[in-house]
Formats: structure tokens, sequence, C-alpha cells
């Protein structure tokens, strides 16, 4: 009875409004993208819905990284002076950053030094890697605080977890045993997540930076930059001008293939901007670094 009513009240204003709607002088162009937008979050939702029923501990997420991100490890003695700086100022913002996720996991950010490295990711249970190669196209701190906000929100909106779980299932490994995981390899890592949940970590890592009080400009000239490469050096494949080697513009391609469009990405920060009304908010940090060096060693 009561769901025959509840059915009734929802067909009766539904009929109202439509008979208003037809009523109007200057009606208002009927669209399907709100259905279709609909659907595609129930889809997403639906596809994700078994992991979340089986969802690893914070404890579990935390000892299957620390395993993977083994496979990472850069002796700090091998990092020149200016790397083991780069790699402190990574740390201080990642860190600013990490502070306002909603999961207080032990966030840990690592430089790669590789130049034709353009690129970023993470691992499970806190570990943001950011290649030196992309950290060269910055300009100012707020866009690697965006950067690397990304990054953390892949792990705080459990992607990463949730990327270890169907690995595990495709490739019959257990996750109780977590030294089996070491066989993931470490370019699905590095191969980004689907649309909608890179477009999820391009928000909510934009919330964190400026929650860090960094502008959300950061990402705007970042998206920039990467839209006026992806025109330059993937569409038309035009040459680097010494401005990039090509086995940076390799790993270019990989970023691009492993993310939406920056275009797409551009929009979105602005609408964004535009909702939470931070447009006065762009002033940006110069990018700085700073270190000493004592007989050839780098000094805090």
């Amino acid at each position: 009875m009561k769901r025959a009513a509840m059915f009734l009240v929802v067909l009766v204003v539904a009929v109202t409004a439509l008979y208003f709607s037809q009523r109007r002088p200057d009606p208002t162009p009927v669209s399907a993208n709100a259905v279709v937008a609909m659907a595609a979050d129930a889809q997403r939702d639906l596809t994700r819905a078994p992991m979340r029923l089986t969802r690893l501990s914070d404890d579990e997420e935390i000892a299957i990284g620390n395993q993977l991100a083994q496979q990472y490890a850069v002796e700090n003695t091998r990092l020149i002076p200016e790397e083991q700086a780069l790699e402190t100022y990574i740390q201080r913002v990642g860190h600013t950053v990490g502070s306002r996720a909603h999961r207080r996991l032990p966030y840990a950010f690592h430089l790669l030094p590789n130049r034709t490295m353009i690129n970023a990711f993470s691992l499970p249970g806190g570990y943001v890697y950011v290649g030196e190669g992309l950290v060269d196209l910055m300009t100012s701190e707020d866009q690697l605080a965006a950067v690397l906000g990304h990054e953390v929100e892949h792990i705080d909106h459990y992607h990463c977890a949730e990327r270890v779980q169907i690995e595990a299932r495709l490739r019959n490994l257990k996750l109780d045993i977590i030294g089996a995981l070491v066989q993931i390899p470490l370019a699905v890592w590095e191969a980004g997540y689907n649309k909608d949940e890179e477009l999820e970590a391009d928000r909510e890592g934009m919330r964190l930076a400026v929650l860090g009080g960094y502008s959300p400009y950061g990402a705007v000239s970042l998206f920039q930059k990467l839209g006026k490469l992806h025109s330059e050096y993937i569409i038309h494949a035009q040459s680097p001008d010494q401005e990039l080697s090509e086995l940076a513009i390799q790993s270019l391609e990989g970023y691009f293939r492993s993310h939406p469009l920056p275009s797409e990405r551009l929009a979105q920060a602005n609408t964004l901007i535009v909702q939470e009304d931070w447009q006065d908010r762009k002033a940006q940090k110069p990018f700085r670094i700073e270190y000493e060096v004592q007989n050839g060693k780098y000094v805090k």
C-alpha cells in the first residue's frame, strides 16, 4: 500500500511538471545529457561496488604499499645534491597537501630522478612518485601542489587499493600473501586510471591544494601547458626544438594516454573554480628549491 501511494505521488509530480513545462511560452530545449550522466555515474558505482564490499583495511593497504614501494626505492646517496633538494621540496609540499586528505595514511613523497619521466603516480598505502621530467615543466609551487594533490586523491579515494584487488584477481594472486603482489608490474601503476577516476582526482586534488593554501590556478596553468604540449608534440608531431628529447616525448605520449585530454581537465578546473568561488585566488608561489652544497654533499 505504501509503495503504491509513493508511486502515485511521484507520478502526480511528474505529470504536473510536464504540464507546466509544456505551457511555458519559451521552453528550454530538452537534453538527455543529465540522464546520460546519471547512468554513467550509476554504472561507475556498480562496477566499484564489489570492491567496496571487500575493501582492504588501511593496515592491509599500507603493508601492500610498503612491499610494492621496495621496487621503486632509490638510495638517497645516489641522488645528486640538486635532486636531494628537489625531493625535499616535493616532500614539503606533499605533506602540506596530504595532511588535508580524508584518510590519515602515512603519505610519503619521492622524486624519480629521470628527466624523461614526464608522469606521476601513486601506490596503495600512501606512496606518491613524481618524475623529474614532469617537475621540469612546472613554473610554480602551486602546480606541484595540484599534481601531488591529484596523486594523493588516487589513494584517498581507494583507486589504488581497488587496482590492487582487480590486478590480484586477474593474476590469480592472493591478497593475504603480500609478497606475491610484487608480481604486479610497475607499469600498472604508471598507466593511470579510468576517466572518471582521473577527473575525480583532479577535482579533489584541487580542493586539497586550496585547503593547503595554494591557488587553484596552479592546476589551470599546468593543464594549459600540457594542452600546448599535446597540440605541438602529439597531434602535429612537430620537432622537439631542443625543448624535449625523443625519450621525453615518448613519456609525454604515455602520460596523455593515461589521462583525459588536457582541454577536458582544464574545463573542469575552471568550472570548479567558479562553483567554489575561488576566482580571487590567482596569486601563485614561485617554484623554488633551496639547498646547500658543502664538499659536494647536500646539507639540510
